[in-house]
């Protein structure tokens, strides 16, 4: 087992006998390839993109349907070993990490994409449904399903509604919670619920869809999703837009909103972000201090042209030294391609680094990214600060050399929270609260509000069992 670094957390965990109790009646429930204990899986199944520490699960199950999931809560309720699902892994939170270890519930292989109705506008998924995948295929139709989180090509629908993922594209049609209009949804008992419609419209009963998704996989978890659909616009043009510094780049950002004009994608990529991707898959032109991504789509083309020259002249009023515009798709993607990049081009400058998602007001967005700069500073640590501008959802990246300097980190990601907080805004705008901030919760909300959070929790899952440890602080300490 791999050895906890300095800064990881440590949890209780099952005794040998109960899991070995557990690993006899998971072979019973599911086939023997469905049940997985070896170390290579165990390792695989450790980890998830929050950087936020290492946990191994004791055991790994690949449930095939709604009825195989359900009997694996019911086996781990049983028994009492605690359960966590999960799916690519890709969450930048630790929602999907097994801190007391137990079962990792893997829905990756209930991956079909059910039905498609071009008359009806909706598709049914199950949740291991690579995002990207799903996309591709309702665009082959003629219909578009919007929301884009940044790792689209791999992460999966079921993940996406534990997170309500978001993406470039929220700031126009808004993220996944506003396209998810039914689940077959199996709670932490076993018990198999459908809930939600099949029709666009509809508000019978309390909204349980509005409640699992973006729960996190504390309250349950998604084996059919249904989802709405839109018709896919004609025409979209893509611009890059580059100034000589980022707090200029995010007056633009304010200023290109405060005029009426609404693109679908208003992505920021500041000075530090620049430099990691610039080379690899776009080369900026010299002198780049910023850049943002704006993309306007629809149906007509002179209008879009118009709604692009408008925001172009804006951002030029406003300090842009050249605003290059996409002739194709090949430099469209390109373009993209720099911006899903950042992530991992940000790793070439420093060997760790931690991601947060906040969220301000737009009119704070300069002021947050100004206040970010001197922290980091004045901390000796670099601070890449990007992302979705456009609806006030910023990535501020922390990097830094190792494990000995995590305590610094942890003081200017809790100075980083507490700014934002201050300012009106959230610690999390789409990637959850999960492990990694669960500590910070209660900067932003109230001790009721947090007890009443836990209630749910435990009308839902009694017994604690499902994902423990997320997303709540502890009541002890708040």
């Amino acid at each position: 087992m791999t050895a906890p670094l300095p800064f990881e957390k440590t949890f209780p965990r099952v005794e040998p006998e109960r899991l070995e109790r557990a690993f006899t009646a998971l072979t019973e429930v599911l086939s023997p390839g469905q049940v997985r204990r070896d170390e290579d899986t165990r390792q695989q199944y450790s980890r998830d993109e929050s950087d936020s520490g290492v946990f191994p699960p004791d055991l790994i199950v690949f449930p095939e349907s709604a009825e195989q999931v359900s009997a694996v809560f019911k086996t781990c309720q049983a028994l009492g070993v605690p359960f966590t699902p999960c799916g690519a892994r890709s969450g930048k939170s630790g929602g999907s990490l097994p801190l007391r270890g137990g079962v990792a519930v893997s829905l990756e292989r209930m991956n079909r994409i059910r039905s498609i109705s071009v008359e009806d506008l909706t598709a049914v998924v199950e949740p291991g449904v690579i995002t990207g995948d799903l996309m591709k295929a309702v665009e082959a139709v003629g219909l578009f399903y919007p929301p884009d989180p940044n790792s689209w090509q791999f992460c999966t629908m079921g993940g996406n509604i534990a997170e309500n993922a978001g993406g470039p594209r929220a700031l126009k049609y808004g993220v996944t919670r506003d396209y998810v209009i039914g689940l077959e949804w199996v709670t932490p008992t076993g018990e198999i619920l459908q809930v939600g419609r099949r029709t666009i419209k509809g508000v019978a009963g309390y909204d349980l869809v509005g409640l699992f998704v973006g729960s996190e996989g504390t309250l349950g978890v998604a084996t059919e999703i249904t989802l709405q659909l839109i018709p896919k616009p004609k025409h979209v043009m893509t611009a890059l837009i580059i100034f000589d510094s980022v707090l200029t780049a995010a007056r633009a950002v304010s200023a290109v909103l405060a005029a009426g004009v609404l693109p679908r994608t208003l992505e920021l990529i500041d000075d530090v972000a620049l430099r990691a991707v610039d080379g690899k898959a776009f080369h900026f032109p010299a002198g780049a201090g910023s850049a943002v991504i704006l993309e306007v789509d629809g149906n007509v083309e002179e209008g879009l042209l118009a709604e692009l020259a408008q925001a172009g002249e804006i951002c030029e009023r406003l300090g842009a030294t050249q605003t290059l515009v996409a002739q194709n798709e090949e430099q469209r993607e390109k373009l993209w391609s720099a911006r899903r990049g950042v992530s991992t081009a940000l790793r070439t400058l420093k060997p760790y680094k931690l991601s947060e998602d906040i969220a301000v007001p737009r009119s704070r967005i300069p002021e947050i990214i100004e206040k970010l700069k001197a922290m980091g500073t004045e901390l000796g640590l670099m601070v890449a600060t990007y992302g979705h501008a456009g609806d006030g959802n910023l990535h501020a990246n922390i990097l830094y050399e190792g494990p000995h300097q995590r305590a610094l980190v942890e003081t200017a990601i809790r100075r980083m929270l507490e700014m934002t907080v201050q300012m009106g805004g959230t610690i999390t705008g789409e990637h959850g609260v999960g492990h990694a901030k669960r500590d910070y919760l209660a900067m932003e909300q109230s001790p009721a509000v947090l007890e009443l959070q836990r209630r749910l929790k435990t009308f839902f899952d009694p017994a604690g069992l499902l994902n423990p440890e997320k997303m709540f602080p502890d009541p002890k300490r708040f």
